[in-house]
């Protein structure tokens, strides 16, 4: 009888004690050692989302559209003197603080206006009471 309680109870615990442990906080990851700065991200992603722009309508196959994607990425990340890998960390942890990633998408939007504005400027506005041609 003892040892059929035993197995009961063994058969309800086990449950709990798995569940235990995913109901606790994940620690914090730590910060990158090559986190890129946010400054530096936000120029780089304003790069490579314009660069993925290009490709995509470059009209390429899609198998030749990543290669050169791919190429093209690799260079940016060169002339900015940071690693794929550190890009990779510095996205994720920018990732898991969300505030920072929205804030750097922000900036990021911000910076790709500016560019636009830039690149197509707006005919100036008439005078107030003038007339339009």
């Amino acid at each position: 009888m003892k040892s059929f309680r035993r197995y009961c109870l063994g058969l309800a615990l086990a449950p709990l004690l798995l569940a235990v442990p995913a109901c606790q906080r994940p620690e914090e990851p730590p910060q990158p050692a090559d986190l890129v700065p946010k400054e530096k991200m936000i120029s780089l992603l304003a790069d490579l989302h314009l660069l993925e722009a290009r490709v995509e309508s470059s009209r390429l196959s899609p198998d030749s559209a990543r290669a050169l994607y791919l190429t093209q990425q690799k260079n940016l990340l060169w002339k900015q003197e940071i690693t794929d890998s550190a890009f990779q960390r510095s996205y994720r942890y920018y990732g898991i603080h969300g505030k920072d990633l929205n804030d750097i998408y922000g900036a990021v939007i911000d910076t790709l206006g500016q560019r636009e504005a830039k690149l197509n400027p707006k005919k100036p506005a008439p005078k107030p009471g003038g007339k339009v041609k």
